[in-house]
């Protein structure tokens, strides 16, 4: 069973250990772009526009923490984008349809859920591969929502919602938005859970080998649909930010949302095989790609760059710790022969 938040070819434990750990320098890379978006780039320091930096990656950031779990279990949900814009489009016709937005958000939620289980229910009982199955459905879901609301756009939402979306509006006392505020408390749960509860060392042995966790009693299947329950959930209501924020439900709101979330986590240390990874991890690698993202838009750089740079780091994310494996491994053997 791997239970360390180490990626391959880290050290367990103490001493110099911890300061090899992928995590770690993902959290040092962190306040190294902190330190040098202040010193180079005028703005980028500022209160308005750190919260405004936060804001951005308030949807990221919460999908990213049932997308952490997943895949530490072994399983991945490419899906939640597009939930996220069947979210915003259900949300945007109901509310063309004049239902009060008390409503509305509930609803979304459900859809969510439903969608999560109908995700978990292919994987767990049909016995199909999560890859497979969020492809399908990330195309079902964003053709439903196109059915929900077609091209309309629709806005003129509650302004206390919207507001509570908006950095303009943080956390009194702070420059945190309200989306992140939450998303710090429930990354402090996601954590709790999955570092000091035997519901997290059940994921870290799912994802390090399934069959010896299923042996061991562990109920793989239950956990499983539980986490894409989740993960839907937390798409919907990733939706309600999101439309808040912008002021507009669209079907295509998210459109490749996915990838940035994946990228986050990955970069953060989750290995993409699963049974490998840290919360903490995950939560850096989100803060590192809205900041960068954030430090590129000051700087004039196109949002087709700052796609590359997401897709570069994903590739590096992947690539490294498959090279740090391979070259701790020959060290081994290397170090086995001469002995």
């Amino acid at each position: 069973m791997a239970t360390s938040g180490a990626r391959p070819g880290a050290e367990p434990g103490g001493g110099a250990g911890r300061f090899l750990r992928w995590d770690t320098a993902v959290g040092v890379l962190l306040v190294a772009v902190l330190l040098a978006g202040g010193g180079t780039t005028d703005g980028f320091a500022e209160i308005t526009n750190l919260s405004a930096a936060l804001n951005d990656t308030a949807e990221i950031a919460l999908i990213a923490l049932p997308m952490t779990l997943l895949v530490v279990a072994g399983q991945v949900d490419l899906s939640v984008a597009s939930m996220l814009g069947l979210s915003s489009a259900l949300a945007g016709a109901l509310w063309d349809a004049g239902w009060a937005f008390e409503l509305i958000v509930p609803l979304c939620l459900l859809v969510g859920v439903l969608g999560g289980l109908l995700n978990g229910w292919l994987v767990t009982r049909v016995g199909l591969p999560a890859l497979a199955v969020t492809i399908g459905t990330l195309t079902l879901y964003r053709g439903l929502a196109s059915v929900v609301l077609g091209n309309k756009a629709v806005s003129d939402f509650p302004e206390s919602y919207a507001q509570w979306a908006s950095y303009t509006e943080p956390v009194p006392g702070t420059f945190i938005p309200y989306p992140m505020a939450l998303f710090a408390v429930l990354a402090a749960v996601a954590a709790f859970v999955l570092h000091c509860t035997a519901a997290g060392r059940s994921l870290f042995a799912i994802g390090a080998q399934e069959e010896a966790a299923r042996f061991a009693g562990i109920r793989v299947k239950r956990i499983k649909l539980v986490l894409f329950a989740v993960a839907g959930l937390t798409a919907s209501f990733a939706g309600i930010v999101y439309t808040l924020r912008y002021g507009s439900a669209r079907a295509d709101n998210g459109l490749g949302l996915e990838l940035v979330v994946i990228a986050s986590v990955l970069l953060g240390g989750v290995d993409f095989n699963g049974g490998k990874g840290t919360l903490g991890g995950a939560v850096a690698g989100v803060l590192l790609i809205g900041v960068l993202n954030n430090l590129l838009t000051l700087n004039g750089v196109s949002n087709e760059i700052q796609v590359i740079v997401t897709g570069v780091l994903l590739v590096i994310s992947v690539l490294t710790p498959r090279v740090i494996a391979l070259v701790t491994e020959r060290r081994r053997r290397r170090a086995a022969t001469a002995a």
